[in-house]
């Protein structure tokens, strides 16, 4: 690991130890997944969330007879719909 300083407006240090506490980690973890998540999202690799993915994949049904066929797409659109929520 490389130590590292980084200057944080009140607001972002209040909601980053916030976020901390309800995860029982440091700050530094809640900031080291945020880089994570930010640079695995802009490859493309990393944009979907476990949780988002096992509740598609729990739905059973999709009512669609082709989602086998075409699933990269139906993750994609039900990760969007997730995102916005």
């Amino acid at each position: 690991m490389v130590r590292t300083q980084v200057y944080l407006t009140k607001a972002q240090h209040r909601a980053v130890r916030s976020e901390a506490r309800r995860l029982g980690v440091s700050m530094t973890e809640v900031i080291r997944r945020l880089l994570s998540r930010r640079m695995e999202s802009r490859t493309g690799l990393g944009g979907l969330d476990k949780e988002a993915v096992l509740s598609f994949v729990g739905l059973g049904d999709s009512g669609f007879g082709d989602t086998s066929e075409r699933h990269d797409q139906v993750l994609d659109e039900a990760n969007r719909r997730a995102a916005v929520r």
